[in-house]
């Protein structure tokens, strides 16, 4: 795995925000193997640069992300992160039709086993109809939704659509498996429909404020399209 100049969306002096890929982690942890890759270091290596994470975006989670070459500069931007001062907005395909609202149940912090104050409004942007059903699942119906979270917890979109069975396509820890190997086996997809699509923030030197955007993977329309109207009876494979 590589980051290519492609997956640039910005970059001066001070900061760099690349479309990360999925599956990619921003850092180097005890349980990965020594040449295991990881986003510090593929971006180092295009721009021969040292390079600072600024925040967090799981592994399985595609999209922004900004970094900074200086300690100093990332702590500056990591401040806005910490004071709630970044739109965030996520691109997510998920079970059912959750429409339009706010989540703020309290989620789980994994690593303290406690449940903090979180919040997220979201919005369904298109929706389709299937005729699959399993278990006592019918006519499971998925949309394509965008989601703001106002917090920044640990799992937070996973657990918030999670707790309202909106279970996001792919979640193998909080989601819905049979629907995701429903989801494999029609498609071939088999990933985390969970996507940063952009960042406002303020340039910590110019003052501006910024937007980065990226684009929706294509895997989020290829489920979509290929599951829109699929009849299905599913049954549990026999291990």
């Amino acid at each position: 795995m590589k980051i290519q100049d492609t997956d640039v969306l910005f970059q001066d002096d001070y900061i760099i925000a690349v479309n990360k890929p999925v599956d990619l982690p921003i850092h180097k942890n005890d349980f990965m193997p020594a040449d295991a890759p990881y986003l510090t270091k593929l971006v180092g290596e295009l721009t021969g640069k040292s390079v600072f994470p600024v925040h967090r975006l799981d592994s399985k989670t595609s999209g922004v992300i900004i970094l900074a070459f200086s300690r100093e500069m990332a702590s500056e931007l990591s401040k806005q992160f910490e004071q709630r001062k970044v739109k965030k907005a996520y691109a997510i395909v998920c079970k059912d039709k959750p429409g339009e609202g706010t989540w703020d149940n309290p989620v789980l912090i994994k690593k303290k086993k406690k449940r903090v104050k979180a919040l997220t409004k979201y919005k369904t942007i298109k929706s389709i109809d299937t005729n699959i059903s399993y278990k006592k699942v019918e006519n499971v119906g998925l949309s394509l939704v965008m989601a703001y979270p106002e917090t920044g917890r640990w799992h937070q979109l996973r657990q918030h659509f999670a707790f309202g069975r909106f279970d996001i396509l792919g979640d193998t820890q909080h989601g819905d498996w049979t629907l995701n190997r429903i989801m494999t086996e029609h498609t071939d997809v088999k990933r985390l429909l969970l996507h940063a699509s952009s960042l406002t923030f303020t340039h910590p030197v110019s003052n501006d404020e910024m937007t980065i955007k990226s684009t929706l993977p294509e895997e989020f329309e290829r489920v979509l399209s290929q599951l829109n109207g699929l009849e299905l009876q599913y049954v549990e494979p026999t291990k």
